[in-house]
């Protein structure tokens, strides 16, 4: 179980830029966990993003942003323009201004009285656009954004447009040098070669820009990277590139120094040097356009927002933006229209449909007093809701940031990845420089060029990026998969230990069967309308819930009930009732032989229903036997369905219960399961847990995540049965939105997927590193060579990881 945080404790998501590879991201980690009131710090190189957990008392967000520029990196903001109204002079522009700097999350905030706005700059993790305006709402002014600036800034996709002009710009300079290359093979002697393409100036003046304007952000990282006493790719392609440029240059210096002849210049190095960076370029390129797309699933869950609302204010009906909704606004919703948040109908019938969240296809009825949920879809009728959850709270908001934080967390087979990519550039170089001397002293003597290549090449094959990619592009697009099929994995650790659950504990009531009791059978020799009827008037002045069943079942039947003349609750015994002149006896056998019924020839029927987990009731009118009626908790539709994968996976399933033996089992007989625990309180639910432990078993506990939560935190992974509505994340590691028990096989068999696709990953990726290495060092292969194959490694595990988000969980 992952380990909460004190009360003091605050958690912030940093946006970072600037990484390169998984070196980069393993630094800030560390930088980041040295700080005095960080508890942990997990940097995410795939989604650039760091998670910190942090003791405001001891340490601020602004804290852990100066760490990070000092690390050589940077933080990405969002900025937000609002059109301020109700200031009358500049002390309300500072009150307004300082109001909004004191905020968690905003970094800078400036107010301009005479242009009547405001700039903010903020963190979106950490505070939401409608806190900003709520905030200037509580100092006594109104905040409204400008529409032209609304929309947030898209880092990644700035990044990518910047990288593919560099990719233009590296690919037209390389390929006249790409050009001379092949001319030298023999078996190209048929291509034109025009003269001036074999001019060590010539391609020097194209090899240049490619190495300093194209490659600066190779230097750069490399500067950031060695001046904080460590390695990353960048340190790599740096040496690599430099050393072919640099010795290229020398020749050319000292091929015109020695009279040079334009036409037949020395052999050169330069195309190495511009392909190698136009290469790994393109290679980035096409790996940040594969790890956005293992972010869909946020996406997509975004993509089930609202953008609207038609709120009613001051009697007026407005359409504003949804982040604008406060808490208490009264909210129109049209048929076909998007319940824009959480809130209470107030007035209006409708049918809501509310697949999104629980997976349930047939819409749910909705009235005055009833919840709604933001997102959902309103069918038929209109709706007036007050809200009651906004922005941040909203169920779906909720559901998001659970799947980005899991998506942003690490499991524990990471850590061995990182381990290796933090001590392997160091080593890599090492590699190389005695690779070098070998073939300069030993195989080749004196042939400096030939050895150089042979170091270049081993510099270039053996970047780190797929091994840094590995885990957290399979634990994303795993993550993201199972949140589309109602799964929330509150962290990578969870999404990884689930795929060694042998043994999963079920709780009975609400998770096998509905929670609800409903009237499964009528039994009686007079007419059954009128049996029930008179049932009916009887029992619905009880408030037991069986009752409520029995009355529920009746009217679904279209039966209208008659009055009551009178009535008692007989505690222990059953009810005594009268309607229409004629008195009922409905309960168990001892109310039957309380007032001498002769009901013996019924009870072989009655016990035929219990042992089935059925309640019965026995039925008199005017102290004659006239029937029987039986309720049951019925069993979810899906339960023996999950049961029997769960069982084909190899998994052991337990039933647990606070009900009697009898009914017990004959539940547990009609799903399938074989053991059964029954008559524990919810306290001994935990030790049952504990039991199963102890002999050896990785065990999940499955339950409704509320008054199973001692159970819950005691299981190795804690599974919640919910329904959106109510959402217990903080109770269990995993949440089943659909409230089906298929999604328990479904946790396990994604789970089980992700952990095989992460280590093929790293197989791949280690795997390649290993045979490249040694490859390279016996001169096997070209520089140009590596360096296309450095960049589809990186680029063939994040493709890897995006088959996750084509899972199909049932054949």
């Amino acid at each position: 179980m992952e380990a909460v945080a004190g009360k003091e404790s605050k958690q912030t998501t940093l946006q970072i830029t600037g990484m390169t590879c998984a070196a980069c991201a393993n630094r800030i980690e560390k930088g980041l966990n040295k700080l005095e009131g960080v508890s942990s710090a997990n940097v995410n190189f795939a989604l650039e993003k760091a998670s910190v957990t942090y003791d405001p008392g001891k340490v601020g967000v602004d804290k852990l942003e100066e760490t990070i520029k000092k690390l050589g990196y940077d933080t990405a903001k969002e900025v937000v323009d609002f059109n301020l109204e109700g200031m009358t002079c500049a002390a309300c522009a500072n009150r307004i201004e300082k109001g909004l700097s004191k905020l968690p999350g905003v970094t800078n905030a400036s107010v301009n009285f005479a242009m009547e706005t405001a700039r903010v700059e903020y963190s979106p993790a950490d505070i939401s656009v409608s806190d900003m305006q709520n905030k200037v709402k509580q100092l006594g002014y109104k905040a409204v954004t400008k529409q032209e600036n609304k929309k947030a800034v898209d880092h990644r996709k700035q990044e990518i447009k910047h990288q593919k002009r560099l990719l233009l710009l590296s690919a037209i300079l390389s390929l006249p040098l790409l050009w001379s290359m092949v001319a030298h093979f023999s078996f190209t002697s048929w291509i034109y070669m025009p003269e001036i393409l074999m001019n060590p100036w010539f391609q020097l003046i194209l090899a240049t820009p490619v190495q300093f304007y194209v490659g600066k952000q190779f230097y750069v990282g490399a500067y950031k990277a060695l001046r904080n006493g460590s390695a990353n790719m960048d340190v790599l392609v740096s040496l690599g590139t430099s050393a072919a440029y640099f010795y290229s240059l020398y020749l050319t210096i000292d091929w015109f120094t020695a009279g040079a002849n334009a036409h037949h210049g020395p052999s050169l190095y330069y195309e190495t040097s511009a392909i190698l960076i136009t290469l790994v370029i393109m290679g980035k390129l096409f790996e940040s356009l594969a790890k956005g797309r293992t972010s869909e699933a946020i996406k997509s869950l975004m993509g089930l927002q609202a953008k609207t609302a038609l709120v009613v204010r001051d009697g007026q009906e407005m359409t504003i933006p949804v982040d604008e909704v406060i808490v208490g606004d009264m909210v129109l919703v049209r048929p076909g229209d998007k319940v824009p948040v959480d809130g209470v109908v107030l007035e209006g019938t409708s049918s809501v449909d509310e697949s999104m969240l629980t997976g349930e296809s047939l819409p749910v009825e909705k009235n005055a007093g009833d919840a709604v949920i933001g997102a959902t879809i309103n069918k038929n009728g209109m709706l007036r809701i007050k809200a009651t959850k906004v922005g941040k709270e909203t169920a779906l908001a909720q559901i998001i940031k659970v799947v980005e934080e899991a998506q942003g967390s690490k499991a524990p087979i990471q850590r061995v990845a990182d381990v290796i990519s933090g001590i392997f550039v160091p080593i890599v170089v090492g590699i190389a420089v005695v690779a070098f001397l070998v073939w300069y002293f030993l195989v080749t003597p004196g042939e400096f060029a030939e050895a150089l290549e042979k170091a270049i090449a081993i510099l270039v094959i053996a970047c780190p990026c797929a091994l840094g990619l590995a885990t957290p592009t399979s634990i994303m697009a795993g993550s993201g998969r199972a949140a589309e099929l109602g799964i929330l994995f509150k962290g990578g650790e969870h999404l990884e230990q689930t795929h060694k659950i042998d043994a999963i504990i079920l709780d009975k009531t609400g998770t096998v069967t509905k929670g609800k009791p409903e009237l499964t059978d009528v039994l009686t020799e007079m007419d059954e309308v009128d049996f029930l009827r008179f049932v009916g008037a009887a029992e619905k002045n009880s408030e037991h819930p069986l009752a409520e069943a029995i009355v529920t079942g009746i009217q679904e039947r279209n039966i209208s009930l008659p009055g009551t003349e009178a009535f008692e609750a007989i505690p222990g015994y059953g009810i005594q009732a009268v309607v229409e002149g004629k008195e009922l006896l409905i309960g168990t056998r001892r109310l039957m032989e309380k007032y001498d019924v002769d009901a013996m020839h019924a009870y072989e029927t009655m016990s035929g229903l219990e042992e089935t987990g059925k309640t019965a009731m026995l039925v008199a009118i005017d102290k004659q036997y006239a029937g029987m009626v039986a309720v049951a908790d019925t069993i979810k539709e899906t339960s023996k369905e999950a049961v029997q994968r769960l069982k084909g996976m190899g998994i052991q399933v337990i039933m647990i219960t606070g009900d009697n033996e009898r009914t017990a089992k004959a539940i547990a007989a009609q799903v399938g399961i074989d053991h059964v625990r029954a008559e524990v309180l919810p306290e001994g639910k935990a030790e049952e847990v504990k039991a199963l432990q102890a002999q050896g078993k990785t065990v999940a506990m499955v339950g409704d995540g509320i008054n199973d939560a001692p159970a819950l935190a005691t299981a190795d992974i804690g599974m919640a049965i919910g329904t959106g509505t109510d959402v217990a994340m903080e109770a269990a590691d995993v949440t089943l939105m659909r409230g089906d028990l298929t999604s328990i096989p479904d946790a396990i068999y994604m789970s089980r997927k992700t952990m095989s696709n992460i280590r093929q990953n790293l197989f791949w990726a280690l795997g390649y590193n290993t045979l490249g290495i040694p490859i390279a060092a016996i001169g096997l292969l070209a520089p140009w060579v590596a360096g296309a194959a450095m960049a589809l490694s990186s680029v063939s595990v994040v493709l890897n990881a995006l088959r996750l988000q084509r899972v199909k969980v049932r054949s």
